[in-house]
């Protein structure tokens, strides 16, 4: 089953992913920290990633777990970037990487040597 994460949600996976097991005050904590949040907007987003089976809170202590895992989300949310801007050409996603012309020689490298193990 794929659960779409919306932006708001994936900063707060983040921040919970990075913690885990970590209470919702100390996740609001955090999230004010990095990215400006009120307890509120902190506690409304947990809500919703309970309500889509996300994470998992238990006490005492309004403990938040995840239940998902980060590869998963990125590979996930990876495909449908390719499948909405690329029309799920992974090829199509490779060459516009590379004819990116910030990308230094050094990453070039790296990305030349990361086919090679293919």
């Amino acid at each position: 089953m794929q659960i779409k994460l919306f932006d708001s949600e994936l900063k707060l996976m983040e921040i919970l992913w990075e913690n885990e097991p970590v209470s919702a005050k100390e996740l609001s904590i955090i999230a004010a920290e990095r990215i400006g949040w009120n307890k509120n907007t902190t506690y409304t987003v947990i809500k919703k990633l309970v309500e889509k089976n996300v994470i998992c809170r238990s006490e005492p202590g309004f403990i938040c777990t995840s239940l998902i895992m980060k590869n998963d989300v990125r590979k996930a949310e990876t495909e449908g970037l390719i499948e909405k801007l690329y029309n799920g050409s992974k090829k199509a996603l490779f060459s516009a990487l590379i004819e990116d012309e910030t990308l230094s020689k050094d990453e070039l490298d790296e990305l030349r040597k990361m086919l090679e193990k293919r």
